[in-house]
């Protein structure tokens, strides 16, 4: 579930950029479904990862932080580098360094999540010790 949840605000915040930049139609129209399908790979990966390695993988937090760094990964292995929008300052560029920016973004909302979570969860553990 986690996957799916992240995958989707990466889709939904890569489209939001888009049409912040005020890029235009075609190719970057469909950049969120790309990325999309880019972090439904993602996804198959890391729940494969979660199901070999089930002890390590018990935290919202922990399965956002390995599919951030798998994201990463694959961006920085892609070639989409965010520095070159600093010796070619243009709106594609800036996509560029977004699509970083965004995951570290995600990741810090899952940390929130996590955070909400865990007091849930405390909270009706010391109501049940009561």
């Amino acid at each position: 579930m986690v996957f799916v949840v992240i995958s989707l605000l990466h889709m939904q915040f890569t489209g939001w950029a888009v049409r912040y930049l005020g890029l235009p139609g075609g190719v970057y129209g469909i950049y969120s479904i790309l990325i999309l399908a880019f972090c439904s790979v993602i996804a198959a990966i890391g729940l494969v990862t979660v199901i070999i390695f089930r002890k390590h993988y018990y935290s919202i937090l922990r399965i956002a932080i390995l599919f951030e760094i798998i994201y990463l990964l694959f961006l920085f292995f892609s070639r989409i580098n965010p520095f070159v929008y600093l010796s070619d300052p243009n709106n594609e560029n800036l996509l560029k360094v977004f699509m970083y920016g965004i995951g570290l973004a995600i990741l810090f909302i899952m940390y929130l999540i996590h955070l909400v979570y865990s007091k849930i969860i405390l909270s009706q553990k010391t109501n049940i010790d009561q």
